[in-house]
């Protein structure tokens, strides 16, 4: 998974910061980048900004020739 000088790293990065459990540690690492990042694309997972399954404008027929009373 890592090469040599990413481990040596890993290692050196917990030495000084007293982490304990490696694998927790990037475990919880690489999930708060993946789920920050969804976060940040939220708006860009759907072409539409809004549902629009009820929105008014494409739902209701257009009335624009009959007479109004």
């Amino acid at each position: 998974m890592l090469n040599k000088r990413e481990a040596r790293a890993l290692g050196i990065y917990c030495s000084r910061y007293r982490v304990t459990n490696k694998s927790e540690f990037l475990r919880e690492t690489i999930m708060k980048a993946i789920l920050k990042r969804f976060d940040d694309e939220h708006p860009t997972l759907w072409e539409e900004p809004e549902p629009t399954l009820f929105s008014r404008e494409k739902n209701l027929p257009d009335y624009s020739g009959f007479q109004q009373f």
